[in-house]
């Protein structure tokens, strides 16, 4: 099959393609690089040092392990360029990985703001009329997000609920909470895929992800310069990442408010399985399917505590420090979420625990001379 990544320089889109060209699909890959940019704007970089898209590309059509990759530079927001790509590749099917993806950036200020949604929606709405013109029987895999939900005092359902309502009954998107301007963009995403495949019979499943931690997949650990990027900082880190790093270098890990905050998890390594598994079992003509992709659910201090005993198995004496949350969130929630999807069809959860952070602060460790303490500690609050 042909299957076109949007975003295929990013921290999944790198390692899904050579995922997918593995398994012999045609992979075709788009990027802007706007990522590099903000995070050259910001003075902050991954931890281990990514090539450039075109050293990746080169290193991994050497290995002659899958089909070659084949990579295009270029935005979404100019909707010509994206035409083109489409009405030359007609792909089969699209990961739509390609957009500005930190909560904290979103909420920096005004101009941050306005980028991610413009990138986001704009870019997301000029991909679909390209394929409602040049190729309708494509199959959209849009990458969301579990923040759009908030944290409602209901059960999270898989995109849609049944609701009752002055003894009328229908069935409704899930009513939508967004946690921050970025989260807005994806909510506003999921509205326009819905109603495109309503009105014009586009095909399109809607991964709400959770927050992913690691880096190595059997890919990635070929070469050294097929690493993907592990973010640390306060605008690209996640919650685990950063906790890690400040285990390795004696730093305390830094908890947000009292870290009651409960949120979704996966590893990388499942966000691969279950865009296999999207694939595998697409959206029918006119169909707007949603998955919750996630593995666990933890509390924030759950995690930090998580750490911290992993940590100490290997004679690393990690404390906790609670400090004042800078974002705008309930402390204390209701939250059961549904992957009930996933793991019908088949999904093996690789599960959180002591081996794997163990290993990776030991991987961090090694590249601790690497770390800019002044990138860790937050600086963008979400109100003043």
């Amino acid at each position: 099959m042909k299957i076109l990544i949007i975003g295929g320089d990013g921290y999944l889109g790198w390692p899904t393609a050579m995922h997918l060209s593995k398994q012999k699909h045609q992979v075709f890959l788009i990027d802007d690089f706007s990522k590099r940019t903000i995070e050259n704007q910001n003075s902050v970089t991954p931890l281990v040092n990514i090539e450039t898209m075109e050293n990746r590309v080169k290193t991994w059509n050497s290995l002659k392990i899958g089909k070659k990759i084949k990579f295009s530079f270029g935005t979404l927001v100019n909707h010509r360029f994206i035409y083109e790509e489409l009405k030359k590749i007609k792909p089969d099917h699209i990961i739509h990985y390609g957009e500005q993806p930190s909560a904290p950036y979103s909420m920096a200020g005004r101009s941050e703001a306005v980028f991610t949604q413009n990138n986001n929606i704009i870019g997301s709405l000029n991909l679909l009329f390209g394929i409602k013109k040049y190729c309708p029987n494509t199959h959209l895999i849009k990458l969301g997000t579990m923040g759009v939900y908030g944290t409602p005092n209901i059960d999270i359902e898989e995109g849609f609920i049944k609701i009752r309502h002055n003894n009328r009954s229908d069935k409704m998107q899930f009513p939508m909470k967004p946690l921050s301007y970025y989260h807005c963009s994806k909510a506003a995403d999921s509205i326009n895929l819905y109603f495109a495949s309503r009105a014009w019979g586009l095909k399109a499943t809607d991964l709400n992800q959770g927050v992913v931690y690691g880096i190595d997949t059997p890919e990635t650990s070929l070469n050294k310069k097929l690493n993907t990027s592990f973010h640390y900082d306060h605008i690209f880190g996640t919650v685990i990442n950063r906790f890690m790093v400040q285990a390795s270098i004696g730093k305390p890990l830094l908890v947000y408010g009292k870290g009651s905050q409960t949120r979704t998890f996966l590893n990388i390594n499942d966000t691969l399985q279950c865009v296999e598994l999207a694939i595998k079992n697409p959206a029918n003509k006119g169909e707007y399917k949603v998955r919750n992709q996630f593995t666990e659910v933890f509390t924030i201090k759950q995690l930090a505590l998580l750490v911290k005993q992993s940590a100490k198995n290997i004679g690393i004496n990690a404390k906790i420090k609670y400090i004042k949350n800078p974002r705008k969130e309930s402390p204390k929630h209701y939250f059961n979420p549904s992957n009930k999807s996933f793991l019908k069809l088949g999904l093996k959860p690789k599960k959180l625990n002591s081996n794997f952070i163990q290993s990776n602060i030991n991987k961090i460790i090694i590249q601790k001379e690497n770390i800019d303490l002044q990138t860790i500690s937050p600086k963008i609050k979400w109100s003043k």
